[in-house]
């Protein structure tokens, strides 16, 4: 039988490096740790928004369905970016939440998705036992959300390699939000 290992929940403590004190606002933006402040407008299900994250990566497919990542462009952020691709009105995601999402990830330096859940099963864990930019992106996402993560290294595996991933790989993940607990 052949063993499948999931990335993203190699605990968190992988990740080495200084972690930048910046928070992520749901329109894609980022702030400093001394403006705290988010834009409360977020879109509607399919509706157009730009923002940062526009700049690096373009996403599509249908709610309910694998969305396609096209490649990154440019060079790759510093900071963690986060766009709402569509927003759920269910419950609330906490820092002690426990979730369950369909996501993908695709490395930022080959431009080719690394692992999906969309292959298989969705995934489900406590959101404290996942990598930093985890962490700190999907924390007030609702159930229903589809939410766009640009992570850079320093948030994600940093120096370590975790399987196909290399080390100091930017990440970027497409997770929907189907519950959280």
């Amino acid at each position: 039988m052949h063993k499948k290992t999931n990335y993203l929940l190699l605990a968190a403590t992988l990740a080495l490096g200084t972690v930048a004190l910046t928070s992520c606002t749901t329109d894609g933006g980022v702030s400093s740790s001394k403006d705290q402040s988010t834009n409360s407008s977020s879109p509607s299900k399919g509706a157009a928004m730009t923002s940062p994250a526009d700049q690096y990566i373009t996403v599509t497919g249908a709610e309910g369905s694998a969305p396609t990542i096209g490649a990154p462009q440019g060079a790759a952020p510093t900071t963690l970016i986060t766009k709402d691709l569509y927003t759920g009105t269910g419950t609330a995601v906490l820092p002690t939440s426990t979730l369950t999402v369909q996501y993908t990830l695709l490395a930022w330096s080959t431009g080719k998705v690394v692992e999906s859940s969309w292959t298989g099963s969705p995934a489900t864990f406590p959101l404290a036992q996942v990598i930093q930019g985890w962490q700190e992106g999907l924390v007030g996402a609702k159930v229903g959300t589809r939410r766009l993560l640009i992570i850079p290294p320093a948030l994600g595996y940093g120096a370590n390699a975790a399987g196909p991933i290399k080390a100091n790989e930017t990440l970027v993940f497409v997770v929907d939000i189907l519950g959280v607990k």
